[in-house]
């Protein structure tokens, strides 16, 4: 293990990145945001000498042009505004994706709020970033989808690119497979793509799966772990220790650019997976370890997917602001008294009462051996077979 790094985070947040929102049914709630940074303030978590609250700002289309196509830029344009136009064939104007007026400049601040990030670490090496306004990562080069229209995760890992960095690990741990993300670096061997998700079979977008590992110029530029409905923490951060760390020191990045979608809670309505807070949380420590290991700090977290906006995504958010800027918030802590008042008054239900669930968050080791009747361990290996091989490593034992 590294050595522990300084205290501090550049956090990328303003209100204005609220404007995200698709309509007032639509499960992308954008208030799930504004709960985070009031959760964040009433906890304190910026406190400290280098932590910075830094701007978002609309990214131009030349930064946008870097991760998606002037034609399909042209169509999100297109529509917005008041008389905006649909373009079925982009994605545009679908159940997931409805048009609304602000659809380009609200995406494309989300957009520039990751480059800010991406900045920030290139600029103040050993110091994280976070936006968890971003990790909209099913968009495409070309194409709109599954709730995300412009991806700024591929963005800012194409700007760390783009800056020199020769190899780039992205993570992502939303309950969906990373399709956009993984497509856009698909031939790309700086970039290593690993995604650990509900399989395909059970959830959109149907992708994922653990022969999908990149393209003729890239063969290991994509590593997929597709778990099984219902899995829960004990299997989930087994998967995760199983395949993410030994993947990630083969490939020795230079900067981590982890998605943290919290959809696979188990009061999440949008996917089948069993998780806590307590294990999303533990999620981000561990990304957070590897990336004091491996890069030395230089790490970039954004959110993604998350739609139960009062009991979990606040906290889960929270923890991971609190894990970057080396100031870890413990499970039982009480959730502050004015924000659990604030949310009665706005919402009419009454908010957690700590920032953990109190979830046994025990999970067996690799080393504890592989058991072919537990299809969580089935999954694992199938990830080992395909690309451990290829990087040195044994399937079976490492």
């Amino acid at each position: 293990m590294s050595a522990a790094r300084p205290e501090g985070v550049n956090l990328v947040y303003s209100d204005a990145l609220t404007a995200y929102r698709f309509n007032e049914h639509h499960p992308m709630n954008s208030e799930r945001l504004a709960l985070t940074a009031r959760l964040v303030r009433e906890l304190d978590v910026l406190g400290g000498q280098r932590a910075h609250l830094l701007e978002p700002y609309v990214a131009p289309d030349t930064e946008l042009a870097t991760v998606h196509s002037a034609e399909y830029i042209a169509a999100v344009r297109r529509a917005s505004g008041p008389d905006g136009v649909p373009d079925i064939e982009r994605g545009l104007g679908t159940e997931d994706d409805p048009i609304f007026p602000a659809i380009h400049e609200s995406s494309a601040r989300i957009f520039g709020a990751s480059l800010v990030a991406a900045e920030a670490v290139l600029e103040d090496r050993g110091v994280p970033a976070v936006n968890f306004s971003g990790g909209l990562h099913h968009a495409q080069r070309e194409r709109a989808g599954g709730f995300c229209i412009y991806n700024d995760a591929a963005a800012a890992v194409q700007r760390l690119l783009d800056r020199g960095v020769a190899r780039v690990l992205y993570i992502d741990l939303d309950a969906h497979h990373g399709d956009g993300t993984q497509s856009i670096f698909w031939d790309d061997p700086r970039v290593m793509t690993v995604s650990l998700h509900e399989s395909g079979r059970t959830l959109f977008p149907g992708t994922g799966f653990a022969g999908e590992t990149g393209g003729p110029d890239a063969p290991l530029s994509a590593v997929n772990v597709a778990l099984p409905a219902g899995t829960r923490d004990n299997g989930w951060l087994r998967a995760f220790h199983a395949v993410v760390p030994h993947v990630a020191r083969a490939f020795e990045p230079e900067v981590i650019v982890s998605q943290h979608g919290c959809d696979g809670n188990e009061h999440d309505e949008q996917t089948n997976l069993r998780l806590s807070v307590d294990g999303q949380r533990q999620a981000a420590l561990d990304v957070s370890d590897l990336a004091d290991e491996l890069t030395e700090g230089r790490w970039i977290a954004t959110g993604g997917g998350g739609y139960d906006i009062v009991r979990t995504v606040p906290r889960v958010w929270t923890h991971l602001v609190a894990i970057a800027a080396g100031r870890p918030v413990p499970l039982r802590t009480p959730v502050p008294a004015p924000f659990r008042e604030w949310v009665r008054e706005r919402y009419g239900v009454d908010a957690p009462e700590a920032m953990g669930d109190d979830a046994d968050l025990w999970w067996r080791s690799w080393q504890i051996g592989y058991d072919p009747a537990d299809p969580v361990d089935r999954a694992i290996m199938a990830t080992r077979r395909e690309v451990f091989p290829a990087l040195g490593l044994d399937p079976w034992f490492d």
